[in-house]
């Protein structure tokens, strides 16, 4: 697999954990409360913040030598 197609994939994965993020903020406030709530909040933080690295890894890798 080449550099650009893996960098590739890794930013498609990091955009993927910022939806699964955002959706679980969403159900997390419209339909839960208590310590699940919590929990579901905490997941989708940490999902929101491994895929700011991974989007930081990509743009700063700069480009793919083709």
């Amino acid at each position: 697999m080449s550099e650009g197609l893996l960098k590739m994939w890794v930013a498609l994965s990091a955009i993927g954990l910022m939806f699964i993020a955002v959706f679980s903020i969403m159900f997390s406030r419209s339909k839960l409360s208590g310590i699940f709530q919590t929990v579901v909040s905490l997941f989708a933080w940490i999902c929101m913040i491994v895929a700011g690295i991974l989007i930081i890894i990509v743009v700063f890798s700069g480009p793919v030598q083709g």
